[in-house]
């Protein structure tokens, strides 16, 4: 597939995240990545490594819900689950030319910047400030686990 987009003279973008329960900060990121241009690959976190980086309760919805849903959003062009911490892996395999991360983290702070680099892509900050987290809705109660 990413072959193909190459092959038809698309730019790769890769984001990558948890998207445990898709927020309005979630729909921003990902619009932003799309208007970088070319097409995007969403990394979701397996459900494994998600109760790793989130801790025990997480995650509250599926993975393969958690793709299909951001499947179905019109700036994402395809989802991939993956199963370790971090998508160091998918950046060797892909060479994406973007990779696209949220403003949690800078340029510099991206864990995966180095192979991302190595493999001659740029990392790129998108989205708006993080003012939305699943985390933070949690600890709020605004999404009871039933």
């Amino acid at each position: 597939m990413v072959q193909q987009w190459r092959d038809q003279g698309n730019k790769v973008v890769l984001t990558n995240g948890c998207f445990d329960m898709l927020h309005v900060g979630h729909v921003r990121y990902l619009h932003a990545a799309k208007e970088l241009g070319g097409k995007v690959l969403v990394a979701v976190n397996s459900d494994a490594s998600t109760r790793a980086l989130k801790g025990t309760g997480r995650p509250r919805v599926p993975d393969h819900e958690r793709a299909e849903i951001l499947a179905a959003l019109t700036d994402v062009d395809a989802v991939i689950v993956f199963d370790s911490l971090d998508v160091r892996d998918i950046i060797r395999l892909i060479h994406p030319d973007i990779h696209a991360k949220g403003t949690d983290y800078t340029a510099e702070s991206v864990p995966e910047r180095d192979v991302v680099m190595a493999c001659g892509g740029q990392v790129v900050i998108v989205g708006d400030p993080k003012d939305h987290s699943t985390t933070e809705i949690l600890k709020r109660g605004e999404w009871q686990r039933s």
